[in-house]
């Protein structure tokens, strides 16, 4: 039974080491923010959010993602990688099929892709950023638009994101190291092994 036990907390380090790695399972859906990062600047806020074009997507020309209700926006403050350009509108724009909340009287951000296609997916496209006078968080939502890889078609999906606010919110954790990720992952099964050898008895 122990030895059963000791297979799965291993099983359980190895699966936790391949999701780090980037083996993780695919996911087909269209533009996705994996992660946001708040950093501190010049007694503001850079809110970085990293976007990913997930399995069965592709990325042509015209595509786009908006990011809701980003308060306290700093003016000339956003920033996107080659390829894309920006607007910022208080509603909108919001994909067909897809209705999210969308306060009007909060700007939005929107990135629209404007290089070539791009077949491949579970492709990371960079990051995106901008400056808020505010640090704390809360959800609102992100829309995309993009193509499916299959027949070409129009595809619309709508995920939950995190912007800033400027009270009622929490403050956002930093964002942990892969490297860290993994040892902690390592960490969990040594971690349940010493916990069941203090409690089995001695042999006599």
């Amino acid at each position: 039974m122990f030895r059963k036990r000791l297979a799965a907390w291993a099983l359980t380090a190895a699966a936790v080491t391949a999701a780090v790695g980037g083996t993780a399972t695919p996911v087909a859906a269209g533009l996705l923010p994996v992660s946001v990062a708040v950093t501190p600047e010049s007694g503001k806020f850079r809110w970085t959010y990293a976007i990913v074009l997930p399995t069965d997507s592709q990325l042509q020309s015209g595509n786009y993602f908006t990011i809701y209700d980003f308060k306290g926006l700093a003016a000339g403050s956003v920033v996107a990688p080659a390829g894309w350009s920006f607007t910022t509108d208080n509603l909108g724009p919001t994909p067909v099929l897809v209705s999210p909340k969308d306060d009007p009287l909060v700007p939005n951000l929107s990135f629209k892709y404007t290089g070539p296609t791009i077949d491949a997916g579970q492709t990371g496209l960079g990051n995106f950023w901008a400056v808020s006078d505010f640090g704390l968080k809360t959800d609102s939502f992100f829309t995309a638009q993009t193509n499916r890889t299959s027949d070409g078609k129009v595809d619309t999906n709508i995920t939950t994101t995190n912007v800033p606010v400027p009270d009622g919110g929490v403050v956002p954790p930093p964002v942990p190291e892969p490297a860290t990720l993994v040892l902690v992952g390592l960490g969990l099964p040594c971690v349940a092994l010493m916990r069941r050898l203090r409690r089995d008895p001695a042999p006599a």
